[in-house]
C-alpha cells in the first residue's frame, strides 16, 4: 500500500498557497488508485510541543548518564519517527517565515532527526532507514529570489531542510517552488503579478506530476 506523509506547516489556513499546492499533489496521490494512501498531518493546526530535555536529540545509548527526558515526549518522538519511516514518499509544505521555515515545522523536524536511528553516526550501513526515499519540499515565498537579485540567498528554509532530509537521513529531495506570493496583496506590477500566477501555476502542475511520478 503506497503511502504519503503530507505535512503542512503554514499558520494561513485559508489562502495559503503552500497548503494549496501539496494538496495538489495529495489529490494526484489517491488519483492513482484507492491503495495509495495519505497521512495529513497539520503541525499548525495541531502542533509539536518543542523539545523540552536535550538528551532527546540523541537515541538513549549516546544520552549523557543520568539523563532522564520526558517518556511522553519520547514516545512522541519514536511515533513520528515510525510514522515517517513507514511513509514512502513525504511531501512538505514550507512557507517561508522571516527568511526561514515556521517554528512548527522546526519542531517536527528536532524530533525525527535522531542521530543513529534516522540519522547516521556510527554506523551509515544501517543508520539511514529513509536513505533514497523521495521527499519533496514546496516551497512559497512572499517576495522576489531571482538569480542575480540582492535576496537571492535570503532563503534559510530549503537549505536547512536539504541538509537534514538529503545529507543526514539520505533522502532524495526535490524542490517545487512558487515565489512572489504577495504581489497582489501590495499592489506590484502588473508584469510581477503575471509572474506569480505562472509560477503558480507551474508549481500545481509539478506538484501533480511529481505525485502521479513517485507514485
Amino acid at each position: 500500500m503506497p503511502t504519503l506523509l503530507h505535512l503542512d506547516s503554514s499558520a494561513d489556513l485559508t489562502t495559503s498557497r503552500s497548503r494549496a499546492i501539496t494538496a495538489t499533489f495529495a489529490d494526484a496521490w489517491r488519483s492513482l488508485g484507492a491503495d495509495h494512501t495519505v497521512i495529513h498531518r497539520d503541525l499548525h493546526r495541531e502542533p509539536l510541543p518543542h523539545l523540552t530535555d536535550a538528551a532527546l536529540h540523541f537515541p538513549p545509548r549516546l544520552r549523557p548518564e543520568g539523563a532522564s527526558p520526558s517518556a511522553e515526549q519520547e514516545a512522541l518522538q519514536q511515533q513520528l519517527i515510525a510514522e515517517l519511516v513507514a511513509a514512502d514518499v513525504l511531501v512538505i509544505g514550507v512557507p517561508l517565515y522571516n527568511y526561514s521555515m515556521p517554528s512548527t515545522l522546526k519542531a517536527w523536524i528536532d524530533y525525527i532527526h535522531l542521530p543513529a536511528v534516522t540519522a547516521s553516526f556510527d554506523d551509515p550501513a544501517t543508520q539511514q532507514p529513509l536513505a533514497a526515499r523521495p521527499a519533496v519540499l514546496i516551497s512559497t515565498r512572499g517576495g522576489v529570489y531571482d538569480s542575480g537579485t540582492a535576496t537571492e540567498f535570503d532563503d534559510h528554509a530549503l537549505p536547512a531542510l536539504r541538509l537534514i532530509l538529503g545529507n543526514a537521513l539520505g533522502m532524495t529531495v526535490e524542490t517545487i517552488v512558487a515565489t512572489r506570493t504577495l504581489s497582489e496583496r501590495f499592489g506590484a506590477p502588473a508584469d510581477e503579478v503575471a509572474k506569480q500566477h505562472a509560477e503558480l501555476a507551474a508549481a500545481h502542475e509539478s506538484a501533480a506530476q511529481t505525485a502521479r511520478r513517485l507514485g
